[in-house]
Order: C-alpha cells, then structure tokens, then sequence
C-alpha cells in the first residue's frame, strides 16, 4: 500500500514513519511518497527518514521516494497525508506579529492568526482536494493541515467522507486523565465533543463507570498534569469538565494576549529560527550516517519542552513535566485510522469529521471533533449528548467564523473576509478587524485574491 504525504519536508514526518516502522501487519503501508514544494526540506527529510530506517534495523522498511510533482505523488496513492503549511513558518510568524500590534491573539488557529491561516490555506487545500478527486478517486485523505476542522470542511465539498481531519491535542489529553485515573487509555471510553481546538473532555468511562467527577474532586490530582495547571483546579470544576489546552486563549484571552506581547519572539518566530538551523544541518549531504537523525531528535526535543511557554506564562506555571513531553499522538492516530480502513480493523477514534445528526447545534456538513467508529467505510461519528449553553456560544460562533473564511475563499470577498475577524469571540472591533485584514493583505501575497 502506498501513503503519499503532502508538505513531505515538514518537521513532523519522522513521526509518521516511525509510527510505519513499527507495524508490521498485513496490508502495512510498503511505500511512502514525499510531495513538497521545497526541495531543499524534501531531500533534508529524505536523509532523516533514511536514517531512521537504518537505526530501526526494520528489514522491509517502507522505501521512501520524494517529488515535487502533485500529481506524480497522488497517482496510485491509498492514502494521502495532507500536512502543508501555506506561507511557511515566515507566515505563521507574520500572523502573530499582525494581530499582536492589534493587541488581539494570533496564535496559529485561534483568533485572527487562524482566520489569516484558514484564508490562505483553504483555496489551496480545495485545489488539492480536487487534485485527489481526479488522479486518485479511491484514495482516503488524512488530514492535518491547519486550521485541522475548517480545511477539513472545505476539502469535503470535493471529498465527502473521505476525507477525515485529525488531531493530537484530545489524544494527549485523553491519555493524561486516563492515567490519572489508574486506566489504560486504550481501555477508556473518553466523552469529548466540539470542534477543532474548541473541544471538552466531559466524561472518562471505565467498565462502564464515569470516573471523571473522581477526578475533579481531587484538587492535588487535577494541577498535576498539563491542563490541570493551565485553567486551575476551581475553573475546571465550575466547568465540569476538562478543556482543550486551546481553550485557555478564550477562557484566560487578557493574560495571554500579555504574555505573547512581552514575549522576546512569538511561537512562530522562534519555530522559523529554529527550523532553519535544523534544515541546514540535516541537508548537508557531507554529515556522517544518523547526523541529519539526531538532529531532528535535538530539535523536537526542544519544540516539545516549549510548546505554549506563554500560556504557562500567563498561568503562573513552570516548565512542562516530563509526562508532557511525550508527543500527543498524531502520528498513532493516522496509523490507527489507516489500519481501520485498510484491514477493517475496527476502532474508537476521536476525529473531525461531518456531523451528520450528531451534535445537533450544528448542520450536517460542519466537520466537528467527536469520537468516531472507524471501519473499511470509514469513520462514523456517535451520537453525543447536548453541550452546555456556554460550550454552544463558543462553537456556533466559532463555526459561523468557519463558514465565513470558506464563503471568503470561494467570492473572494473582503466583506466576507472582515466578517470573518470581526465576528470572531477573540476579536472585539469591527474597525480591528478592517485593520487585521489590511495588515495580513500587506504580509501575504496570498491573499491578493479578496477584494
């Protein structure tokens, strides 16, 4: 089986074949495609990824091929990755500095920084989806792409249900209070809804018990894993649940907003800066075996002990524990997905998909982040109980928000694209969001498309 993955030089590949290296089944993937626009990312990755197959002593590994082509890299493809990043990390950081002196969030997802992300991807993330509709119609589409849930909605106009959104922040989260409750992640039913970034863990059961209010009962218990320090003991027991980490730029927006100004360098920054360093030793085509290896280890290594430094920051918390740092899981949940389809392995994943009836503040075609039964048809949203009315305000707003990025996509329309910033919960001036959008039109030649 062949896995082409589109933006085949981003940082995080490693993660997905090592994920391939160790799955040895029928049916496992036995080629891998890396698409990019970059070459010079594309052939550092290849010496990664060679590497890795080297160390894993695997004696099938699957065999690595890279491309610049898109239509040579999806012909023949059972699945496709889809993990671009449009306007690079240089983008990204655009994207915080322009909101920032706004004095609104521009994290990569949240706020004005994500609706600038979502208006430049969502056009090229269409392109793609119709790319896969006519050079490989049988393909599934994993896609991680961000904004995860809106570029997943848009490519399903042209993809339908086959194409399913993925995340690693609920695994993570899933993980940790699973542990905490002396399960087996694998073992527990975890109760979480709500959209991409926008979602609640609302119950955890256990052989058929939920032991969640065990858990909010325990104050010393709730403020020892990552989103228990985040919000706070008192927070997540007036909500009754536990929030996405995401959740703390809506809940603690002030604090953080602060945090991010009197930062030396934005998230994004300090990922550009560091990725430049990585790709220039990995590329080297002088390095001894394993270097370009190791160095993408030393790297990830200091992405994940730095990962939202500003939100602990605002939160008053220190560094990240070691229990944190170990990768959400994005990279199982892709695998664990594929097998699924492939083998009819069936599976309990939480994914974003198409609501269809199961969250029913929503229409049928918004993708919301639900768990899902996984099978060879496909993933299959479950019924979900009603959410609260402050969880409704959030997602209907934010999927109004949604909505108004692809309507802007699709015309072209600056009045779309205002609308977008001005109705967002984060942004709090129709005349802020003119001046958003302004800034990011002078940033982004992307964006020349609205008028």
């Amino acid at each position: 089986m062949r896995l082409t993955i589109l933006g085949g030089g981003g940082f995080r590949v490693p993660l997905v074949y090592g994920a391939l290296l160790g799955d040895h089944g029928e049916g496992r993937v036995s080629q891998v495609t890396l698409y990019d626009e970059d070459p010079a990312r594309l052939g550092a990755m290849a010496r990664v990824l060679a590497d890795q197959a080297a160390a894993s002593g695997v004696p099938d590994a699957p065999a690595v091929t890279a491309t610049g082509d898109l239509d040579e890299a999806l012909r023949g493809a059972g699945f496709v990755f889809s993990a671009i990043r449009v306007g690079g990390l240089e983008g990204r950081a655009a994207d915080e500095r322009v909101a920032l002196a706004e004095g609104v969030l521009g994290q990569e997802t949240v706020g004005a920084g994500g609706i600038a992300y979502g208006l430049r991807t969502v056009p090229v993330a269409r392109e793609i989806a119709r790319r896969v509709a006519r050079i490989a119609p049988e393909a599934w589409v994993i896609n991680f792409t961000n904004p995860a849930g809106l570029v997943t909605e848009a490519m399903a106009e042209e993809l339908g249900d086959r194409v399913i959104g993925i995340c690693d922040s609920p695994v993570g989260l899933g993980r940790r209070v699973a542990r905490l409750l002396g399960a087996r992640p694998e073992e527990a039913w975890i109760d979480y809804v709500g959209l991409n970034h926008l979602g609640w863990l609302r119950g955890l059961r256990i052989g058929g018990r939920d032991e969640l209010p065990r858990l909010l009962a325990d104050s010393e218990a709730l403020e020892s894993f990552e989103e228990g320090r985040l919000f706070g003991a008192e927070w997540l027991r007036s909500l009754g649940a536990i929030p996405n980490e995401y959740l703390h730029y809506y809940y603690f927006n002030r604090d953080t907003v602060r945090a991010y100004t009197e930062a030396e360098q934005t998230r994004g920054a300090f990922l550009r800066d560091q990725q430049r360093g990585f790709y220039a030793e990995a590329g080297r085509a002088d390095r001894p075996a394993g270097a370009a290896l190791a160095a993408w280890d030393r790297t990830r290594a200091e992405r994940e002990a730095t990962y939202m430094a500003e939100n602990r920051e605002a939160a008053g918390v220190g560094a990240r524990d070691e229990s944190d740092l170990e990768s959400g899981g994005y990279e199982k949940v892709a695998l664990a997905l594929m097998r699924a389809i492939a083998r009819d392995e069936r599976a309990t994943l939480i994914l974003n998909v198409r609501n269809g009836s199961s969250l029913s503040v929503l229409d049928a075609q918004a993708v919301i982040e639900v768990p899902c039964l996984v099978d060879a048809n496909g993933a299959h949203p479950v019924a979900v109980d009603p959410l609260p009315l402050h969880a409704v305000g959030l997602v209907t707003s934010v999927k109004a928000v949604e909505r108004e990025v692809l309507a802007a996509a699709a015309s072209g329309s600056r009045a779309d694209a205002v609308k977008a910033f001005a109705l967002h919960p984060l942004v709090d001036s129709v005349a802020v969001a003119r001046r958003l959008l302004d800034g990011y039109a002078a940033e982004h030649p992307g964006l020349a498309y609205l008028r």
